[in-house]
């Protein structure tokens, strides 16, 4: 359409008695009604709405139109072409007004609405003129509510895209491809999820990604650190209370689970829960139904609960810090995140993510990383995970120009030499478990010492120079280890 307040109807009518009564009916408006074309048949109708799509507003249908296209085949057919475009159906075959029947195989296939010409002897009106042009406006009022809707879902839905390439997960190693395979299954349905972890290996991101995906994509996201809520507040800042419920409590408050109604709650480290948090929980969980502090009813809310935590929650059970019930009640969908060490040249791709991001950020040109600095970042064992890889590449960004050399990396402000890599765990991997004489396990911390510093250094002399050693002793030295 030109003219947006000008509703532009196409006529599908073969006998001219009846598109003259269609045209007298539609004139009492003529300065809002305007008949663009008028086809005898079917499938001169579907040729026309094809060649001038978005022309139409309401199509005028004729049931028994001549031609062998007609009914609600041409109704589906027609809404094919322009989902858009309302169809008001016209008809001599239903004098009886409470034929449910037909009027219900007309909605099905598309029409929006329906009704029985007038007799021949009434020569001026198609039918009542005031519901007649009544359900002609309330069409175009319903297509633009369907246009306009269209538009809001795409917008809505290219959020959720662009909030999914921020959110991401990064790697290619085998416990990453598992884990994605495991969220896209995991969010086609609404069940309760456990996600295990260290510390900055990325749960919150996981959780994300399953809510994104998921049916509650268009609703909230809530998370919460239990561990971050001082205990004495952790029931009002779930459940939330009622005005004058307490001394202080000066107006209504909504819970966190109210505000996630219809979406997804993350209860990020949910082992720090109170006992008493804990049996609230519970009855959310079993009942849908969450109490306020100052309320007697209960209220209910249809939430999602994805948990995390970075801590063996079955031990937690087992020492009577976590309920058994509600451990079975979260723990329906396990997710364990393994930790950055065990996942291979991911180490290499999430830098090289982040180096990208806070490079054109800053707004300068992206670094190149030498092939020894790879190693070295390669066997670092991570202790913070991905949270420290991300720390460490904002370090060197800011410090670094063109290249980041095997120095950059290996200085103790960049990767804390008092953390220790892959070959240094503990004790435990030094020795297998057992108690060495005092001149074994001396050699035994001499070679990982060494190897360690090598990992750390950009060649044999820098190494050297770290430990205050000649090379020629370093050399020898290394020798003496078998490690050279």
């Amino acid at each position: 359409m030109t003219n947006t307040n000008v509703i532009s109807v196409l006529l599908v009518e073969d006998e001219e008695f009846d598109v003259c009564r269609v045209r007298n009916t539609i004139s009492l408006f003529a300065e809002r009604l305007r008949i663009g074309d008028v086809v005898s048949n079917g499938r001169a109708a579907l040729e026309l709405i094809k060649n001038k799509r978005d022309e139409y507003d309401v199509v005028i249908l004729d049931y028994q139109i001549s031609g062998g296209l007609r009914g609600e085949e041409l109704i589906r057919q027609i809404k094919e072409i322009d989902p858009f475009i309302q169809i008001i159906v016209i008809t001599k075959m239903t004098i009886n007004i409470t034929d449910y029947e037909f009027a219900n195989n007309l909605l099905k296939a598309g029409a929006f609405w329906y009704c029985t010409k007038y007799p021949g002897n009434i020569e001026e009106y198609i039918y009542q003129p005031t519901d007649f042009l009544l359900s002609i406006f309330n069409a175009f009022e319903k297509k633009k509510l369907e246009k306009h809707k269209l538009k809001a879902d795409r917008r809505l839905l290219q959020s959720v895209e662009n909030l999914l390439e921020t959110k991401r997960l990064i790697g290619e190693s085998k416990p990453m491809l598992q884990m994605r395979d495991a969220i896209e299954r995991y969010a086609k349905s609404d069940v309760n999820v456990l996600i295990s972890g260290d510390s900055g290996t990325g749960k919150e991101l996981v959780a994300w990604n399953i809510h994104l995906k998921s049916r509650r994509k268009y609703e909230k996201f809530v998370p919460i650190n239990c561990g971050s809520i001082p205990q004495e507040l952790i029931e009002s800042e779930l459940f939330g209370y009622e005005k004058g419920s307490f001394t202080g409590a000066q107006a209504k408050k909504l819970g966190l689970f109210e505000v996630a109604n219809n979406g997804t709650v993350f209860l990020d480290e949910v082992a720090e829960l109170s006992s008493t948090a804990q049996v609230k929980l519970l009855r959310v969980i079993q009942d849908g139904e969450i109490e306020k502090i100052g309320r007697t009813g209960s209220i209910a809310v249809n939430v999602r609960i994805i948990a995390a935590t970075n801590k063996n929650l079955a031990n937690e059970v087992n020492e009577g810090r976590f309920r058994e019930d509600l451990y079975y009640r979260l723990n329906i969908v396990p997710i364990n995140v393994v930790p950055l060490r065990h996942r291979g040249d991911d180490i290499i791709l999430l830098f090289e993510h982040f180096l990208e991001f806070y490079s054109r950020d800053l707004g300068i040109t992206i670094p190149e990383v030498e092939p020894q600095a790879k190693d070295i970042l390669l066997n670092y064992r991570w202790p913070g995970n991905v949270r420290e890889v991300r720390s460490v590449v904002q370090r060197l960004v800011l410090n670094c120009t063109d290249t980041i050399t095997a120095k950059d990396v290996s200085n103790p402000m960049i990767l804390s030499n008092n953390l220790m890599t892959k070959d240094m765990a503990s004790f435990d991997d030094m020795t297998n478990g057992q108690v060495l004489p005092l001149r074994e396990m001396e050699r035994v911390f001499r070679m990982r010492y060494f190897k360690y510093v090598r990992s750390v250094s950009s060649s044999d002399s820098n190494a050297a120079e770290k430990m205050g050693l000649a090379p020629s002793n370093f050399y020898r030295m290394c020798k003496e280890l078998g490690i050279k």
